[in-house]
């Protein structure tokens, strides 16, 4: 586990993501990520390569629906010197007028320490097949 102040650090990196996407700032989106990212996304096969490949991904998806709202949730930081591994859940929404639809899935964001600064040297999202049902009590 990491502690306290590192977590809520990335965290915080990790919600300043979401907003950023959420508002469609993809230059704002990408601000942590990288140059040399790469990773899987949940709509194709082949690797996304640098921070070129990624915006076209981001800009692709904003694509699909006059509004796009992406979440996270359950995030788990766990830290290794200076690499951090975040895991979460996620939700995209997609909205036209009267028609909506939730994809859900998992993604894990690996950061590194690069001249003092955190930033995400691989991502991986994958969308999830089955959604348990969640008990309470």
């Amino acid at each position: 586990m990491a502690d306290a102040d590192l977590e809520r650090e990335l965290l915080s990196l990790e919600e300043e993501q979401v907003a950023a996407f959420n508002r469609r700032d993809v230059p704002a989106a990408l601000a942590s990520f990288s140059p040399g990212i790469v990773g899987f996304s949940s709509t194709r096969h082949e690797r996304v390569s640098g921070l070129e490949a990624l915006r076209e991904t981001f800009e692709y998806y904003l694509r699909q629906a006059e509004h796009v709202e992406y979440r996270i949730s359950e995030p788990l930081v766990q830290a290794f010197g200076d690499t951090a591994v975040v895991s979460f859940y996620w939700t995209v929404t997609l909205s036209d007028g009267a028609h909506r639809r939730e994809i859900h899935g998992r993604g894990t964001h690996v950061f590194h320490r690069e001249n003092g600064h955190w930033r995400i040297v691989h991502e991986h999202f994958s969308r999830a097949h089955h959604r348990p049902e969640r008990e309470t009590g």
